[in-house]
């Protein structure tokens, strides 16, 4: 897109400005998301590929200095309050009120080793954000990689606890390459995934590598599947899409989250006293889109069984889960109040 933006103007005079936002630009927000956390861990380990995503510890460490949004003021608050972070990048970080900042690549052992010394805590968000048309192989393998890498070292360091950012992805409905339906609405955490992608393949190995780290380390983990994240002008133009046609959004099931609801999601996770290996869907209560649910469903899922009321605005992804072990709802949600159960069929 730049190449033809630069050959329109040489040909023309005319400038064109090129913005992109991947489908899952989602993951950048993420990133913004821990970096607002108020527990953020010792280790914030974050991953990106290609020269058009730099969000890494880099970016949160912009974040941290207050080049963001009025609503994450709050980004500041680990480093104010004496948190010990190591960050790691592919760029060189200064900042002095890092504990470490480490430059280089996460598919690099002896770097995800050192980022790894003598901490307690570790919040991954590592991965290549949307498929790669290009090189899925590529895509499906740096992901896994650096997801093992991590959490194996982190179980062999002695790390009491990591949390990980997995994706409705995981399900199957996003990336497929054929238009699927849930077998049953709401999705929870045992529905069968329908999973064919490289991204949502990757995300399913992201959470046995992270069941695999507690059976052999001991390590307590816990893999948060996220929907579209966003506030403010990013998630204004998400409910706008939404809006002018809900059709493309049916395979993620219109699920969203504010910013803010997924930083304290991972607040939640690093403080919960839950023990184990845990997946859990976090999402805002009701869905992104104005039509009620039960006509989104006849319209889009006609197949999927119901088998619990839906209010009529409610969202699709049951996170009951999350609520019962980490004592953690989402608190944003588009609407103040919701109209009781309708007959969904």
């Amino acid at each position: 897109m730049r190449a033809a933006a630069a050959e329109f103007e040489r040909r023309t005079g005319i400038e064109v400005r090129i913005q992109a936002y991947t489908p899952d630009d989602a993951y950048s927000i993420k990133v913004q998301s821990s970096a607002m956390t108020v527990d953020l861990p010792d280790v914030f380990e974050v991953h990106s590929d290609g020269e058009d995503f730099v969000y890494g510890a880099a970016g949160m460490v912009e974040d941290l200095r207050g080049r963001t949004p009025a609503s994450w003021n709050a980004a500041a608050r680990p480093l104010r309050h004496g948190y010990r972070v190591t960050a790691t990048d592919r760029e060189r970080l200064d900042d002095p009120r890092l504990e470490r900042g480490l430059t280089g690549d996460l598919r690099d052992r002896e770097l995800v080793r050192e980022a790894l010394r003598g901490v307690e805590a570790l919040v991954r968000l590592a991965a290549i954000p949307q498929p790669d048309p290009e090189d899925p192989a590529g895509q499906f393998t740096a992901n896994c990689r650096t997801a093992y890498l991590a959490l194996d070292e982190a179980g062999r360091a002695g790390v009491r606890r990591a949390v990980a950012a997995s994706s409705i992805g995981a399900l199957g409905l996003a990336w497929s390459a054929h238009p699927r339906s849930p077998r049953y609405v709401p999705v929870d955490e045992s529905h069968a995934t329908l999973a064919e992608d490289p991204y949502g393949l990757s995300k399913l190995v992201l959470e046995q590598v992270a069941e695999g780290t507690h059976r052999r380390w001991g390590t307590d983990t816990v893999c948060l599947r996220f929907p579209f994240t966003g506030t403010g002008p990013r998630l204004t133009r998400q409910l706008a899409a939404v809006h002018t046609d809900p059709g493309p959004h049916a395979s993620d099931l219109w699920g969203w989250l504010d910013t803010r609801d997924a930083a304290a999601a991972v607040r939640a996770a690093l403080a919960a006293e839950t023990h184990g290996s845990h997946v859990l869907y976090v999402a805002a209560p009701d869905t992104s889109s104005d039509i009620p649910t039960a006509e989104l469903l006849t319209r889009y899922h006609p197949t999927a069984e119901v088998t619990a009321p839906l209010s009529r605005f409610a969202g699709l992804y049951d996170t009951s889960r999350c609520a019962r072990l980490l004592g953690f709802s989402p608190a944003h949600r588009r609407r103040t109040a919701d109209a009781g159960t309708e007959d969904t069929r």
